[in-house]
């Protein structure tokens, strides 16, 4: 789904019985509540987008050799009904990949009407991109794995989800925090949905507290030339919440070493919303022995997969 988990910063966040609470002279809690509502509204808009996750309508793993596409059931990859019978095949060979475009069919390449071309993947900077009607695709690798990622923009999904569901926004959780750096990074082992383990570098440990008790999160970036990215579950996942974790982006240090991890910002992942994505699971160091009764929950159309 993403270059490395930190790549998906772009994309890609505590009750008044916490002991460690903000510093309410520093926020005004009705305007706090307005920006976090603001921000749920964007995030809605983003996952609406031309780019977001609502409209993924199919993945579709290719073989080596010539792979034929389009809704005919003749074809190796067979795309939704209402896609042309035959667009044309993509060739997958030791890795390199290509297509040819049947003449009948018209498909932009590119922006480019073309017929032939080399297909990069989302690996690649160049990413190859394909546009025909409403339907948009790429290649994304895994591993060893490539595929095609296919949104429509007229997925039905788009218009049934109105909201997110979300516990009540609380600015008691937006909880001061720590970070302690290595001397050196490590290594942290982030599985998938696929079965897969990419390792991902940590600079350190989050550290806060919950009532009395202390807590940590390993995050991902190095705090320094860009924000946190955490992949977490507690005791709520499978519950009231997503049961493969929640995502959370926090903000690195200030010039005082003063930081803040937001759980109100706790977001679903990807595969949440549809099962086309292949979402990053939370690390073993990861899973909180603790109800987060924050962020984004699962409702209608969501987590249901």
């Amino acid at each position: 789904m993403f270059k490395t988990i930190s790549g998906i910063l772009v994309l890609l966040i505590l009750t008044g019985l916490f002991a460690c609470k903000p510093n309410k002279k520093e926020f005004n809690q009705d305007d706090y509540i307005k920006s976090v509502q603001e921000w749920k509204q964007k995030r809605l808009e983003n996952l609406k987008s031309e780019n977001g996750w609502l409209n993924l309508v199919g993945l579709y793993w290719l073989k080596d050799g010539q792979n034929p596409f389009g809704s005919n059931d003749a074809n190796n990859i067979i795309f939704p009904e209402k896609a042309p019978g035959f667009i044309g095949t993509i060739i997958l060979y030791k890795g390199y990949l290509s297509v040819s475009i049947n003449d009948d069919v018209e498909v932009f390449i590119n922006d480019s009407l073309l017929k032939e071309h080399d297909i990069y993947t989302d690996n690649d900077n160049n990413t190859t991109r394909f546009k025909m009607g409403s339907f948009r695709w790429h290649i994304i690798k895994r591993g060893d794995r490539y595929g095609i990622r296919l949104r429509d923009l007229e997925s039905p999904l788009i218009n049934q989800i109105t909201e997110i569901p979300s516990f009540p926004v609380d600015l008691n959780w937006r909880i001061e925090a720590s970070f302690e750096r290595f001397e050196q990074p490590k290594d942290i082992a982030i599985p998938n949905v696929l079965g897969d383990t990419n390792y991902e570098k940590c600079y350190g440990v989050i550290k806060f507290k919950v009532g009395e008790t202390g807590y940590s999160l390993m995050p991902t970036g190095d705090g320094i030339n860009e924000d946190f990215f955490v992949i977490f579950a507690d005791e709520t996942s499978a519950e009231e919440t997503y049961g493969a974790g929640r995502f959370l982006s926090v903000e690195k240090p200030d010039e005082n070493g003063k930081m803040y991890i937001d759980f109100n910002k706790a977001t679903n992942p990807p595969c949440a919303f549809t099962e086309f994505a292949t979402c990053p699971l939370p690390p073993k160091e990861n899973i909180l022995k603790v109800k987060i009764l924050a962020g984004e929950k699962v409702g209608e159309h969501i987590g249901k997969h």
